[in-house]
C-alpha cells in the first residue's frame, strides 16, 4: 500500500492513503497490531491519525512500526452491530426516489436492505460517515442546505448515509428519522456509530 506518514507533533502521526478503501483497511490492520505507546486511531476519508503517547513512543518509532504492519486489502474493521429503527417519512424521499428513478418503496427497501458500515466521524460529534449502500443510492448533497436539521434524521449524500446526532445546519437528503440517540454525553462512549460499527436500518411504521 501506498502510504505517506506525516509527523502531527510530538503525539501524532497521520498516515496518508491514496482512497476510502485503503483508510479502512489500514484503520483495520493497525487496530489488530495495537502498536506499543498508540493511545488512538481516527480514520478520515484518505488518512488515519494515529495518536501516541510520547512517554512510552515516539513519532519515529510509530511510523517504522506502522510501516511494517501487514494490511489486507479487503480486510474491514469489526466493531459490532448496531440496528436503527427509522420512520421513512423524510422529506426528500419523494425527490431521491425520482433521481433514483424507482418508487418510493424501493428506495426504503434499498436501504434497509444494505449493510453499512461507519467508515469515519465528522462534522459534528457522533455523526458516522456510513458507506456499503446500493449504487442507486448515491445521490447529490442539496443545492441550498438546511438551516436546522432535527436530531435523528437519516439522510443520504453521494456514496454515504448518516444519523444527524444533533440539530444542525446541514445540506443531506433527508429520506426518514429515528428516534435512536446516536449522541449521548451520559453514554459511554457518547456516539453509537463509531468507525468500523456496522449498521442496519429497519423500517418502523
Amino acid at each position: 500500500m501506498n502510504t505517506r506518514f506525516l509527523r502531527c507533533g510530538r503525539e501524532a502521526v497521520l498516515a496518508e492513503v491514496p482512497n476510502l478503501d485503503a483508510a479502512l483497511s489500514l484503520y483495520a490492520a493497525l487496530r489488530s497490531a495495537s502498536l506499543p505507546g498508540v493511545v488512538d486511531l481516527v480514520p478520515a476519508a484518505r488518512t488515519v491519525l494515529i495518536r501516541l503517547d510520547p512517554a512510552v513512543t515516539s513519532p519515529a518509532a510509530v511510523v517504522s512500526a506502522a510501516s511494517s504492519v501487514p494490511v489486507d486489502a479487503h480486510r474491514r474493521p469489526d466493531l459490532g452491530t448496531v440496528t436503527v429503527p427509522v420512520h421513512y417519512d423524510g422529506p426528500d424521499l419523494p425527490d431521491v426516489a425520482a433521481h433514483a428513478g424507482l418508487p418510493v418503496a424501493a428506495i426504503v427497501e434499498l436501504h434497509t436492505a444494505a449493510t453499512w458500515t461507519v467508515a469515519f466521524t465528522g462534522f459534528a460529534p457522533g455523526f458516522g460517515y456510513l458507506i456499503g449502500g446500493d449504487p442507486r443510492l448515491t445521490v447529490p448533497r442539496r443545492s441550498t442546505p438546511r438551516t436546522r436539521i432535527p436530531a435523528g434524521s437519516v439522510g443520504l449524500a453521494g456514496e454515504f448515509s448518516g444519523v444527524y446526532p444533533n440539530d444542525s445546519p446541514g445540506g443531506w437528503q433527508l429520506i426518514g428519522h429515528t428516534e435512536m440517540r446516536t449522541w449521548d454525553l451520559e453514554r459511554d462512549p457518547p456516539a453509537l456509530l463509531l468507525p468500523g460499527v456496522q449498521v442496519h436500518f429497519e423500517a418502523v411504521s
